[in-house]
């Protein structure tokens, strides 16, 4: 194997600090076009579907990426802002905000940056980047507060991937999850008071999560798990008790069994148990996305309200809120604990080294 980077290390430079916040990614455009290299990438992660793959190759790339770009990129298109793919504005506003944060508490050591797990701003690509600006040390938060294999496993593996192809390695911390940390919990339960205050409550709050095969979780996936323990992390942070939320799993795929309830068939079905009114918060999200803005605000919507209800909220995820950027930059504080004064004493021993070697 040829290694890149050979010569990045310098030993008189001043040790820097590398925050990689990563996302799992958005096409370059809300075309079809577009959509059919993203979801390729994508839908052939291993670790995304797990079928035999001669014979997922021919289920993809003989029906799948002939049919899905063309009705994704509709969706796309319906979500589309002026900067582009939401999910890539929210963590451009993700990104600034931990960074400015970092700075303000610990000077100007950090290079914090954003990726994709798929799509573009690639993470091998975020890490040369990084690399060629002096990282030494590297903390990776993927933005996920649930640790899934099809999400977090999978930028671990694109994280690992990209730095065996490096001579010198940094020290590497990686955040797995973040489901019950009080920062996280306390933010999402905020924006859910906020609501409150400005648009009252609705007869049930329904907590909906992306869902994920059934087969993951008897397989030891801890993500159902976590998934739950946020809702009642939250519950009881709210006082709600359990007729007064509910927890829900949306946008399944295929023909096996999904973790439930699904999110659409327990809203078709709420109104004919008398409940009219209803708000709807994804936790599992950092920012709002495809996923958020048109399943949860558009179509799930309109599900409700056909099969009966009269008031329908989605309350958005937290994306660039001041408490979620507090959250998120707490979160990777704990990491640093022992790189920051060892920074101190690497510029120590750096400048020694520089001035015994310089002649008098």
């Amino acid at each position: 194997m040829k290694y890149v980077g050979q010569s990045d290390y310098q030993h008189s430079s001043e040790p820097r600090i590398g925050v990689l916040l990563t996302n799992l990614g958005t096409p370059e455009a809300p075309t079809a076009k577009a959509l059919r290299p993203y979801l390729k990438q994508f839908l052939w992660d291993p670790r995304v579907v797990e079928v035999p793959r001669p014979i997922w190759w021919l289920i993809l790339n003989g029906i799948i990426l002939n049919t899905r770009p063309k009705r994704s990129a509709e969706a796309y298109r319906a979500v589309w802002t002026e900067r582009g793919s939401p999910l890539l504005m929210h963590l451009e506003d993700q990104v600034a905000g931990v960074k400015q944060r970092l700075v303000a508490q610990y000077g100007d050591r950090f290079i914090v940056r954003g990726a994709m797990r798929y799509g573009a701003p690639a993470i091998h690509t975020v890490l040369d980047e990084m690399f060629a600006a002096g990282m030494e040390q590297l903390v990776v938060l993927p933005l996920y507060p649930h640790y899934g294999g099809p999400t977090t496993g999978s930028t671990y593996d694109e994280v690992s991937s990209a730095l065996t192809r490096r001579r010198w390695l940094p020290s590497l911390r990686f955040v797995s999850s973040y489901h019950d940390n009080p920062g996280y919990i306390q933010a999402v339960s905020k924006s859910i008071e906020v609501h409150w205050q400005t648009h009252g409550r609705a007869d049930k709050l329904v907590l909906s999560y992306h869902g994920m095969p059934k087969r993951y979780l008897l397989e030891g996936d801890p993500y159902h798990c976590q998934c739950h323990k946020t809702s009642r992390l939250i519950g009881e942070q709210l006082g709600l008790d359990d007729a007064e939320m509910i927890t829900t799993f949306q946008s399944r795929f295929g023909r096996e069994e999904w973790l439930q309830p699904y999110t659409d068939e327990t809203l078709r079905g709420l109104p004919e148990q008398g409940v009219e009114a209803v708000q709807v918060v994804c936790p599992g999200f950092s920012a709002d996305c495809l996923e958020t803005i048109e399943e949860i605000g558009m179509e799930n919507r309109d599900t409700f309200l056909e099969a009966g209800g009269s008031r329908y909220e989605y309350i958005p995820c937290l994306n660039a809120e001041p408490a979620h950027i507090e959250a998120l930059t707490e979160l990777i504080a704990g990491e640093l604990n022992g790189w920051l004064d060892r920074d101190v004493d690497r510029q120590t021993s750096a400048k020694l080294a520089h001035h015994m070697a310089t002649p008098n």
